[in-house]
């Protein structure tokens, strides 16, 4: 494993459709590299193109490139995440998405949980997600709250959005002291 390989996350727990039990490698979850860049522009260009999540420009990806987590599987990047820091205490979870072929075996919630660990790591108290899929955020254990809980600067990226009159996307946030009490319960 290199250097940047996280190991975080208890790969066990993923959870896998019965008709991708074939693939039986499991993902390796790591930083994304400045290689992985045109991958993650295209992940999440196929998102943005349905109005699924927000596009983002290829020096963007570049520029913020640190902020992604990434699920490698059979040595290509089959999903990603990234935790955009606002403050001391909040970041942002964004940019989630699974290759579509693969988004039945848990690599989201891979990304999500590696997500929140990083965040638990640096200190912050929630982490929150703008989503129009609120369910599988939900089962994460986020809860929905009002946009306005959430810091201004937030709507920065809204304001560029093509749906920022008609926004489907709803606030969910969960409290990382929940999951600092959780791994406090856990087995050594």
């Amino acid at each position: 494993m290199g250097i940047d390989t996280i190991t975080q996350f208890p790969l066990e727990t993923l959870v896998a459709a019965p008709e991708s039990r074939e693939s039986k490698a499991l993902p390796v979850l790591r930083k994304a590299h400045l290689s992985d860049v045109p991958t993650l522009f295209k992940l999440i260009h196929q998102y943005a193109v349905e109005e699924v999540m927000l596009p983002r420009a290829l020096p963007e990806l570049y520029e913020d490139v640190w902020e992604f987590t990434v699920a490698e599987k059979n040595g290509q990047v089959a999903a990603c995440g990234a935790l955009r820091l606002y403050n001391a205490e909040i970041a942002e979870i964004r940019s989630l998405c699974v290759d579509p072929h693969q988004k039945t075996v848990g690599l989201g919630r891979a990304v999500t949980t590696q997500l929140m660990h990083e965040a638990q790591s640096l200190g912050l108290k929630r982490v929150f997600a703008l989503t129009v899929v609120p369910g599988f955020f939900s089962k994460m254990g986020f809860y929905p709250v009002e946009r306005d809980a959430l810091p201004q600067k937030v709507w920065r990226d809204c304001l560029q959005c093509e749906k920022y009159f008609r926004c489907d996307e709803v606030a969910m946030v969960f409290d990382l002291a929940y999951l600092s009490r959780k791994s406090a319960h856990a087995h050594p």
